[in-house]
């Protein structure tokens, strides 16, 4: 059974996670929060280099380290990469690229601002959180463009291209975007959470973590 070792508040993590749930893929889960104190002493070896690197998860049985080369370990099954080269290199130009350089570094660093800074810190960076805001609605409206024209975001089909621009865009809110001007882009988003909950309900006995909350 594969081992995810990850933060379990990052929506890397939660892209490997969903697709290991609509993969239908067993796995035990091992939470290395990086925002709890006691837990990094615990773990602070690995804590420090996942720190360090921005690995937010890691997966053991031929260990898959990095959080991207994790997330691409499993798309070669059929049900989430296409077989066409040209459909592939659409998920990943177009929306793999989009997702990393567009679309996380604005959405997703805001809503860890949020969560995890002091109010201190956040007033000192309100205008780095007003830059992100700014591209981020505009990486969401993207989404929500093309979300209007097809259900899917690459290939006519589910691909990881909808997984990843899911992660984070299903916790935006909490990094200060208001979803409701993006209808297309909102119901994607609780469309898969309702999976990845269902799945995880099933797996909740096998589940070895090191933490006992769930992540949703």
């Amino acid at each position: 059974m594969l081992t995810l070792y990850g933060d379990l508040d990052s929506g890397n993590v939660y892209k490997v996670r969903l697709l290991l749930a609509q993969l239908g893929i067993a796995y035990r889960r091992v939470d290395t929060t990086q925002n709890a104190a006691s837990r990094r002493r615990r773990n602070s070896a690995r804590s420090t280099r996942s720190a360090r690197s921005r690995r937010s998860c890691s997966m053991t049985r031929g260990y898959c380290r990095n959080r991207a080369r994790s997330f691409n370990c499993l798309p070669a099954i059929p049900r989430s990469f296409p077989a066409n080269a040209w459909d592939q290199a659409n998920v990943l130009r177009c929306w793999i690229f989009f997702e990393q350089y567009s679309h996380e570094p604005h959405i997703a660093v805001n809503r860890h601002w949020k969560l995890h800074l002091p109010a201190a810190e956040q007033s000192r960076l309100a205008d780095r959180f007003a830059q992100n805001h700014t591209r981020g609605e505009h990486a969401l409206s993207v989404m929500e463009e093309r979300l209007s024209e097809s259900p899917w975001l690459a290939a006519g089909r589910y691909t990881i291209a909808d997984i990843a621009l899911c992660a984070h865009t299903h916790m935006a809110a909490n990094g200060g975007f208001d979803l409701a001007p993006h209808p297309n882009g909102q119901s994607k988003t609780a469309e898969a959470a309702v999976v990845k909950q269902q799945f995880d309900s099933v797996w909740a006995r096998a589940d070895t973590a090191l933490t006992a909350s769930a992540f949703f």
